[in-house]
């Protein structure tokens, strides 16, 4: 049975409820976790309170006001700090939304369920992070793959330009090395992690660490706090009007990325686009690859082929490693890789090894070479004339020729095979590697559900997105790094 009561007073209307423990309206109010006998809640200019039958009892034959009532709650309840705003997840979008409406004179908490922020940060770029691109705005957004529309007015709002001043005014120096990426000139990830911390904390951020959020709590479509446990392992309910959501993705979960927030999105009505690992290594059966094993290759172009169509196409470096294929170009053709895999497709990596020569050069080119050599060198002696040595005896033996046949033997055919083998150096692709080896989870929230001006849920008032929560993702370069910055600053500014 529940008893309902109206009050009046000031303006304001209380409801005031009697309900058994594990009553109905129970779950669909805000609790506290410290005082389980009382459990209130305000809404706009409402008061819910439920006071079970041993508390009312005192109460129950007298007429309560409204300033009685109130006195009341505040006397049983231990009150809690009540945040303008939750950001869950301390890492690049979190440490930069955080810092940003701190700076707007919000309340902020910042809850981190690892042990120190900027986890992901501190082991990017093999250790030195590439926090950003250089390159100009319309080179540098046409570097996100999916979903560059909707990233525009983050952009716009901080750019790459924006951050690199950033940093530099916050004592972060920085160098712009080959293809515009913009690392710390110190050479280490970790001073890009800890200058952000510290702007951050210098602006009045509250940082909870050992903390994981459990549930961001709603009523009537609106962010009311979110529910933790502690580092004492604890629930506890936070208050806050507003919530920022930046979990980050599934990639190296080792970090604390996790997935959650796809869970608190999905709990609260948001679509999920598929998940999938991005900037990620590629698997090959090829026994070439296997004896390879270690070979780095520069000035390589690499040709993503599915069921027969050339749909991608990079320069630049690989490697060959236990793994598979890796490196630059490889991480960038893996987007689309992993979709056609995923699909169903028959997908190859095919490499052009002397990409700066034409086949009628390159054939021009080995008669020089053949002529400087003595008739009775051996065909190894001509292909280390063309490849790095490694290379010589793992390709002579795809082409099904010894190294020692002497060059002079070697017929014309074979030297159209040969040219044929370095403009095609073909790899069956059979998988791609976990998402504990990923850069980047492509994949996330809907942006269809997000306004792309706010970062604001279009389904739940309070509920803001940045980062790699969100479905979206772009080149390896630094280029995703920026995207958690940009969105991370817009959603910040909490605007409606």
């Amino acid at each position: 049975m529940v008893e309902l009561f109206l009050f009046s007073g000031a303006n304001v209307h209380i409801f005031f409820i009697i309900a058994k423990a594990g009553g109905e309206h129970r779950g669909k109010i805000y609790s506290h976790a410290e005082k389980p006998l009382i459990i209130g809640l305000c809404v706009d200019d409402s008061m819910v309170i439920i006071l079970r039958p041993k508390i009312f009892s005192l109460y129950r034959l007298k007429a309560v006001s409204f300033n009685t009532l109130f006195s009341i709650f505040a006397k049983n309840i231990p009150q809690s700090k009540v945040y303008d705003v939750i950001i869950i997840g301390a890492g690049a979008a979190g440490l930069m939304a955080a810092g940003v409406a701190a700076e707007r004179g919000k309340k902020v908490l910042l809850l981190e369920k690892m042990e120190k922020a900027g986890r992901k940060i501190r082991i990017s770029g093999k250790g030195r992070c590439n926090l950003t691109n250089a390159r100009p705005a319309e080179e540098f957004l046409s570097k996100v793959r999916t979903n560059a529309d909707f990233f525009l007015p983050s952009f716009k709002d901080f750019s790459n330009q924006s951050t690199i001043r950033f940093f530099k005014k916050i004592g972060l120096e920085l160098v712009t090395e080959r293809g515009d990426r913009v690392f710390p000139a110190s050479g280490k990830a970790w001073d890009v992690a800890d200058a952000l911390v510290r702007w951050a904390q210098d602006e009045g951020v509250e940082i909870q660490y050992h903390t994981r959020a459990v549930e961001i709590r709603t009523v009537v479509g609106r962010v009311c706090g979110v529910k933790i446990i502690n580092k004492k392992g604890f629930p506890r309910n936070i208050e806050s009007e507003n919530v920022i959501l930046c979990t980050g993705g599934v990639s190296y979960p080792a970090t604390g990325s996790t997935g959650d927030g796809y869970l608190f999105a999905h709990r609260l009505g948001h679509r999920i686009e598929e998940v999938r690992p991005s900037l990620v290594p590629l698997v090959t059966g090829s026994s070439l690859a296997r004896s390879i094993v270690g070979v780095q290759l520069r000035n390589v172009n690499a040709r993503l082929v599915v069921d027969g169509q050339v749909v991608r196409e990079e320069f630049g470096e690989m490697e060959f490693t236990s793994r598979g294929l890796e490196g630059a170009v490889i991480l960038r053709l893996s987007r689309d890789a992993v979709d056609a895999l995923i699909e169903g497709g028959t997908v190859k990596v095919v490499l052009d090894l002397k990409s700066a020569l034409s086949e009628d050069v390159l054939q021009a080119r080995i008669s020089r070479e053949r002529e400087a050599l003595e008739p009775s060198a051996g065909f190894g002696e001509l292909l280390r004339k063309l490849l790095p040595k490694p290379l010589v005896a793992p390709l002579a033996r795809e082409l099904g020729i010894s190294v020692s046949v002497p060059q002079k033997d070697i017929m014309p055919e074979q030297v159209d095979s040969l040219i044929y083998l370095l403009k095609n150096l073909t790899f069956d692709i059979t998988d791609y590697r976990p998402f504990d080896e990923a850069i980047v989870t492509a994949g996330g929230v809907a942006v269809e559900e997000v306004d792309a001006a706010t970062l604001q849920s279009k389904h739940i008032q309070g509920l803001y997105f940045a980062g790699e929560v969100l479905d979206l993702d772009a080149d390896t370069g630094g280029y995703n790094l920026q995207i958690a910055f940009s969105t991370g600053h817009l959603a910040g500014k909490l605007k409606k």
